[in-house]
């Protein structure tokens, strides 16, 4: 005899089992999240948050530490965003640190980019009126992409209109005239380019002989130097030399004062003597018997 099966019971044993395996799966799976310890944090976005889910990662300098929590209009200023973030506890969260929306390539999903945080920043922490830390935020790349498109776009416009209000009838034939005139520049230069090639030449050879010449300038003043010196050397030995001159011709003008009476003297003796020499010989002359006999007496004169 077959026994009776309570499909009823099995079908729920089998699907009570299947949501303990899926739920035993999922718990083990997500367990280290478990254990992770999360702080809150609140920023305030000023631009459009298109793109940005609920459990939105949360990135340090591209580091997932967290997810987005809560999205709603900042309560009273209809112009924010505030965003409930939930980050591992021990991120480096400091008072200058920056939340930025960052979106993801071109599928247009949207994060939270935390940047900034000196190391020796104090921790962000909440103040007297505020349930969690608020941190700062800054421009995301598509706004500041689309600061600067339309600020360029600004500056383009502004100078087309200022260009057209510029180039009026007078301004247009004047700036034909220029054309003109560079037109004709052009075919002068280009008429004289061979005279052109042998001034460029000639400039080239004066520019090489004025660094030849700058290059010989050290020798020059060199030699300019050794001369001067060898000047100075020649003055210096003129001047000794004068004050040779000078003590020779103080000598000399003693020797004269203190020898020429002597010599002058001696002169006139000299000539005395030898007018005697001379008389004595005439007389030898005469009267070679001196020798002999002496010097006769001279004959007296009358009334002697």
């Amino acid at each position: 005899m077959e026994e009776k099966v309570n499909f009823v019971v099995v079908g729920a044993f089998v699907l009570v089992l299947s949501t303990a395996l899926i739920g035993g799966v999922l718990w083990l799976s997500s367990g280290k999240s478990y254990r992770k310890v999360y702080d809150v944090y609140q920023t305030y976005m000023k631009e459009s948050v298109a793109g940005l889910n609920l459990n939105a990662p949360v990135r340090y300098r591209g580091v997932e530490v967290g997810r987005v929590q809560k999205i709603v209009l900042a309560p009273g200023n209809v112009e924010q965003v505030q965003l409930t973030l939930s980050i591992e506890r021990g991120t480096p969260v400091k008072v200058d640190t920056v939340a930025v929306l960052q979106v993801q390539g071109l599928t247009g999903l949207a994060s939270v980019e935390l940047t900034g945080g000196g190391r020796d920043s104090p921790a962000l922490k909440a103040q007297a009126d505020e349930k969690y830390p608020v941190i700062k935020t800054g421009p995301s790349l598509m706004t500041r992409l689309d600061s600067a498109v339309t600020a360029l776009l600004t500056n383009l416009n502004r100078t087309s209109e200022s260009f057209n209000a510029m180039m009026n009838e007078d301004n247009r034939r004047a700036v034909k005239n220029t054309l003109k005139d560079i037109e004709t520049l052009s075919r002068t230069l280009a008429s004289r380019s061979a005279m052109i090639d042998a001034s460029l030449t000639n400039a080239a050879s004066t520019m090489e002989n004025t660094a030849r010449l700058t290059n010989e300038l050290p020798l020059l003043a060199q030699r300019i130097q050794r001369s001067a010196d060898a000047f100075d050397r020649m003055a210096n030995e003129l001047a000794l030399a004068g004050t040779s001159a000078k003590n020779t011709l103080d000598n000399t003008r003693q020797f004269t004062s203190e020898t020429l009476p002597e010599v002058h003297h001696l002169t006139i003796e000299l000539r005395d003597l030898t007018g005697s020499l001379r008389r004595f010989s005439d007389e030898l002359e005469q009267n070679p018997s001196m020798l002999l006999y002496g010097k006769p007496a001279a004959q007296r004169g009358p009334g002697e």
